[in-house]
């Protein structure tokens, strides 16, 4: 069983920068493909970024591409998102995910939020001029 600990939401200015966390415990997390997701009123989630148990394989929303970075450290446990670039449109709460689902010597990473069998409770980015 993986818990999930998202940590570093909070209002931001347009065009700013802004780095979550997401600190995981119990066994599974290093052979877990992780995931940010994110949530706005009256909306389903939607998937932002996501990566490899490995670190070395990534994927990205358009909308993200070219402004956040996803990484990992499974060391210490932890998931990061890099956001940059904040537009108003990236207010959400940000939720992180992890699925123990995904073949190990896979590359395609999951972007349907089904397919994630653990998520932390979430942080809130609020992005505003």
């Amino acid at each position: 069983q993986v818990t999930l600990i998202e940590s570093g939401g909070r209002l931001v200015p347009t065009g700013g920068s802004l780095g979550l966390s997401c600190e995981a415990s119990g066994s599974g997390f290093t052979a877990s493909s992780m995931a940010w997701f994110r949530q706005s009123p009256g909306r389903e989630h939607e998937f932002v970024a996501a990566i490899k148990w490995s670190g070395d394989v990534t994927s990205y929303a358009d909308s993200v591409k070219g402004r956040f970075a996803i990484s990992r450290d499974n060391h210490n446990y932890r998931v990061y998102l890099q956001m940059n670039d904040l537009k108003s449109e990236d207010t959400a709460v940000y939720y992180c995910a992890g699925t123990l689902s995904q073949g190990l010597f896979s590359d395609v990473l999951y972007e349907d939020p089904r397919e994630y069998d653990y998520w932390g409770q979430g942080t809130q980015v609020t992005v505003s001029s």
